[in-house]
């Protein structure tokens, strides 16, 4: 017989060969088969009961798979998120290496740290006109001065805030400075707002140290761009007018009675001075700390200090046009400022104007008003507390506190000094005007 079609005929194959051997050996290996048959039968058939239960408990388990993985995924898109955020603000700030190079020369001059866990900020408005946004407010002369200079005093047990305006037009002793292209100023006594113009940050804090006796832990520098961003990531803040405004100057133009301002109204709100009211610093100084604590307040009432979504916005906003020393040049710097704030009840949040009168060898300009300034000066040096009370309030006292608490039996014991108390607002009375 022919082999079968496609196979090549050969030698004999192992299966012929396994057929020519001893037939004892034959019946050895076919029963070692069925044995292993049998086994692989009685496996078959635990492996077919496994299966029939199987399925179930595999899609729980890929179930609890998948739900692991997902969190997983979920966590680290997360993180990743979070970590680009913080990066992408913390980028925002700007670091003034120049003023922090230009304190630390004079060190030795400066005014030495005495209460504990007290901070003192001062918070520069810059009325530059370069960077973004800035021109339509007037030429860029390639100078700034600042429009606005308040210090602000966190309490150490961080009860209170007070912020002081420090009017622009304050004739004051300005030491000598570094300019911008390496040469120095000469002593002098001039304006205040000069100090910025010439020598920057670092001449605006000499000149208020020397003017204060206060230490000036940290500051910050805002442009008008920054102002703007912050109230309009709150979403605006009212305010009431008795009056309409129009005034060109300001790019403003208001009506009369209760509206929210955005950004840009804000903005010129606080910079508005001819058409509203007498036309004086001074006036506008009161209304821009009654605008900053109504801003306070509507960040408070709104929980954007404890509320992400809410506080990012607000965080971009001020950190765009953010210029900070190297100790608060960071997020977690800042956040740890706000932090200690947002507790403070709002009624203690108070803003104030330093005492001052007309210069009296030039009305335009301003000077103390003593031993009332003094006094204030060293309340914030010593962290002791100050009260404020609205323009034409009856103080208790010119500079002090009321008595009116003293008990008849106390008379032969000393009794404790009286707050002083300043013309003034505070963040709970500041929504309207």
């Amino acid at each position: 017989m022919t082999d079968s079609a496609g196979t090549p005929s050969g030698p004999d194959t192992p299966a012929e060969e396994d057929e020519a051997k001893d037939p004892a050996t034959e019946d050895a290996g076919g029963g070692k088969a069925e044995e292993e048959s049998e086994k692989s039968e009685e496996e078959g058939g635990d492996a077919g009961e496994k299966s029939d239960a199987g399925p179930a408990a595999n899609d729980s388990r890929r179930w609890l798979r998948w739900t692991a993985l997902g969190a997983s995924f979920a966590l680290l898109l997360a993180a990743g998120v979070g970590w680009w955020l913080y990066r992408k603000l913390d980028g925002n700030i700007t670091t003034d290496t120049t003023a922090a190079a230009e304190l630390e020369e004079y060190e030795k001059e400066r005014p030495t740290p005495i209460a504990v866990n007290a901070q003192n900020i001062l918070l520069i408005g810059s009325d530059t006109r370069s960077g973004k946004g800035n021109r339509k407010y007037g030429p860029d002369k390639g100078t700034q001065r600042s429009d606005t200079t308040i210090l602000l005093h966190l309490a150490g047990d961080r009860r209170s805030a007070t912020a002081v305006s420090l009017p622009r037009d304050l004739m004051v002793d300005v030491p000598s400075c570094r300019k911008p292209d390496g040469s120095r100023t000469e002593k002098r006594f001039t304006q205040f707002n000069s100090a910025f113009e010439v020598g920057g940050t670092a001449c605006t804090i000499r000149t208020v140290e020397r003017l204060t006796g206060i230490r000036v832990d940290h500051h910050m520098v805002v442009d008008f761009e920054g102002f703007k961003g912050m109230v309009d990531a709150v979403n605006g803040v009212e305010i009431c007018l008795k009056e309409p405004i129009d005034d060109d100057d300001a790019l403003l133009r208001l009506a009369k009675g209760r509206q929210k301002l955005n950004g840009e109204q804000a903005l010129g709100f606080v910079r508005a001075r001819k058409t509203i009211g007498d036309g004086s610093d001074t006036e506008r100084m009161e209304r821009q700390q009654r605008f900053l604590g109504a801003l306070v307040n509507k960040v408070q009432s709104n929980g954007v200090l404890l509320n992400p979504t809410r506080l990012y916005p607000v965080l971009d906003a001020a950190t765009k046009s953010l210029t900070t020393d190297p100790g608060l040049d960071s997020l977690k710097d800042l956040y740890n400022l706000v932090r200690g704030m947002r507790d403070i009840p709002t009624e203690r949040v108070q803003f104030m104007t330093v005492p001052r009168q007309p210069y009296t060898q030039n009305p335009n300009r301003d000077q103390l008003v003593e031993p009332d300034a003094g006094r204030l000066f060293e309340q914030l040096r010593e962290d002791h507390p100050v009260s404020v009370v609205p323009a034409g309030a009856e103080k208790p006292e010119r500079t002090g506190g009321n008595r009116g608490d003293e008990k008849p039996d106390d008379a032969g014991s000393p009794s404790p000094a009286p707050t002083p108390t300043f013309t003034g607002s505070n963040a709970a009375t500041a929504e309207c005007e």
